[in-house]
């Protein structure tokens, strides 16, 4: 369930067997009704937000369900003069200072797809997991014994 602590913050909580895809939903779904609360609030119909946005009057109804696309959304925003409001949603992200002296300057275009870890044996770790959980016979080692004799 969602809930607002404050108009900037949504605080969601999640069952263990809930997905990503399910709090990505109920998140959408709140965004939507705060759209139609913000419609409201301007005593604006569906079909007038539609024609104010240059959108249909469905692509309202579904951004109000919570299933719009991100230029509908702005256009919708700004129809109902809140457009604003996205640098709150999603403030302007600076390059950071390290990542800017390692591309010397320049932009970054992409991203490299590697993971950092924060240990040095990382490389390690899934040997190190797999013989904790089935043992270093079963887990493709041998016995010193064996090397030995």
């Amino acid at each position: 369930m969602l809930k607002s602590r404050n108009k900037y913050e949504i605080i969601y909580t999640m069952n263990s067997r809930k997905t990503a895809s399910t709090a990505s939903t109920a998140i959408a779904e709140e965004l939507g009704e705060r759209l139609k609360r913000a419609r409201l609030n301007r005593d604006m119909t569906q079909s007038e937000v539609a024609e104010r946005a240059g959108v249909s009057r469905l692509a309202v109804l579904n951004a109000e369900k919570g299933d719009v696309r991100l230029k509908v959304l702005v256009a919708i925003l700004s129809a109902l003069d809140l457009a604003g409001q996205l640098d709150l949603f999603l403030p302007i992200q600076d390059v950071s200072p390290i990542q800017l002296a390692r591309l010397k300057g320049k932009t970054r275009q992409r991203a490299s797809g590697q993971r950092k870890t924060g240990t040095a044996g990382a490389a390690q770790a899934p040997r190190v997991l797999q013989r904790r959980l089935l043992g270093p016979n079963i887990a493709g080692e041998r016995n010193r014994e064996e090397d030995l004799g």
